[in-house]
């Protein structure tokens, strides 16, 4: 089984980035089944292959769960960007990212410096690590004063959003007058700097609440979703069918959809 050990986020990058998380693999013959879940956040990722081959990649927002076999990749880093963050460090609108995985270069000139190999096996994580550190905040400080105010109100809304609990739920609106913004310009906002507009960042918000508490209240689905912020344990069925492509139950119990290709 892949090994997930979570790292700490360097000083420096604890405004960009929310989590960073080391994936190692196993050997190729013991690859088991990929499973990536919905995510509103935009991540960076860096792998190497057995073949010392190394990449960094976008992964946009991603609105559905996907499952794939296992792949090569003994080294795989994930830096989870802070909502607002991406639009500042990429440069583009988010919605141009959503369910996409592309390379750096593609969006950020000089982007292939930071995955030059390291130079002795097990050194890779610590050195891109070393240049994230310094290249992240460099692309930061050439935006405006009013890029990093829009960032700011993005990452507000989506912690109002991220905060609520159960059916406590403060509508976009009032979440827009206590940020003196209008509604429609909150909406964009949300948008251009998540990829996603607020009521479908709150569907992939409590599909992932299902996702982390799932497997304790097996046996109390309906406590779950009232947690989760669903209606009901049917609301709560359906949305994460839509999203995961399996029920709960069958999730829990490892009854996956279709393995694909990447």
């Amino acid at each position: 089984m892949p090994i997930e050990l979570p790292m700490a986020v360097p000083g420096p990058l604890r405004w960009l980035v929310s989590e960073i998380t080391s994936v190692r693999a196993c050997a190729p013959y013991e690859r088991t089944p990929l499973v990536h879940v919905p995510d509103a956040d935009t991540s960076l990722i860096f792998r190497t292959t057995w073949a010392r081959r190394s990449a960094l990649l976008v992964a946009g927002p991603r609105t559905r769960a996907s499952y794939h076999a296992g792949k090569d990749f003994p080294v795989c880093l994930r830096l989870r960007l802070r909502p607002g963050a991406a639009r500042l460090l990429l440069g583009v609108p988010m919605t141009e990212l959503v369910d996409r995985v592309v390379d750096l270069e593609e969006l950020w000139d000089g982007a292939a410096g930071l995955t030059a190999a390291a130079a002795r096996p097990g050194d890779d994580v610590r050195r891109i690590l070393q240049r994230l550190q310094a290249a992240l905040p460099a692309r930061i400080t050439g935006r405006s004063s009013a890029d990093l105010a829009r960032g700011e109100l993005v990452r507000a809304t989506a912690q109002a959003l991220r905060d609520q609990t159960g059916q406590q739920r403060e509508p976009i609106a009032v979440i827009a007058r206590r940020l003196a913004v209008s509604e429609r310009h909150l909406r964009d906002l949300v948008r251009d700097g998540i990829g996603v507009p607020p009521k479908r960042f709150e569907r992939i918000e409590r599909v992932r609440r299902v996702l982390a508490g799932g497997r304790a209240h097996t046996a109390r689905w309906g406590q779950l979703a009232a947690t989760a912020g669903f209606y009901d344990q049917s609301h709560m069925a359906a949305e994460f069918r839509t999203l995961m492509g399996v029920p709960p139950a069958a999730f829990f119990a490892g009854r996956l959809p279709s393995l694909q290709h990447c």
